[in-house]
């Protein structure tokens, strides 16, 4: 697996990379994403993955992001099983990208203060790719920026059934944040 992480990384650097200097691209692979799909009263529905990979950049506000599904990690490891198996079909569907841009983008105006930009591309969740627009505070680092923000997803939205049995303890939004730590 983790041969094939390197592989799909190398394949999103590769694709991300235009004449443009490598100095001009901000990356990490140790992004975190995690999302809440708890209903009250019912078991915890959550999950974390600290090995986002993203890349930034800095002179276009180009923005890419691949994860790795079988990479979230549950409390429990029978919902983890599921979610890979029944939900996400994480054999078929293994990852989940992002491409796509922010607008008004410079690197010259970030501060130590984080900063509201809009953020808008394509979201390919279990193989079906939905137009996304949010909200990212981006504030500047030692030799980078770190960049973060949260949104809502609903599963019926990227073709992700969930069966009757457990749709009440399921929300019906999802609720994604992110944190990017983006160095040189």
């Amino acid at each position: 697996m983790k041969k094939s992480f390197i592989n799909l990384f190398a394949l999103l650097l590769i694709m991300f990379f235009n004449s443009q200097a490598f100095a001009q691209k901000l990356i990490t692979k140790t992004g975190n994403i995690k999302f809440q799909a708890s209903m009250p009263s019912y078991e915890e529905v959550a999950a974390e993955n600290k090995s986002v990979s993203a890349i930034l950049d800095q002179t276009t506000g180009d923005f890419a992001g691949l994860v790795l599904i079988k990479g979230f990690r549950f409390k429990v490891a029978l919902m983890e099983e599921h979610f890979n198996e029944n939900y996400m079909e994480s054999e078929k569907f293994p990852k989940a990208t992002f491409k796509g841009k922010i607008e008004d983008f410079d690197i010259s105006k970030i501060t130590n203060s984080p900063k509201n930009f809009t953020l808008k591309g394509d979201l390919t969740v279990h193989g079906k790719t939905k137009p996304i627009s949010v909200i990212v505070k981006i504030s500047k680092v030692q030799n980078g920026v770190n960049a973060v923000g949260s949104f809502e997803v609903k599963p019926e939205d990227f073709d992700i059934e969930i069966p009757s049995l457990v749709r009440k303890k399921i929300a019906e939004k999802i609720k994604v944040s992110y944190n990017f730590l983006l160095i040189k």
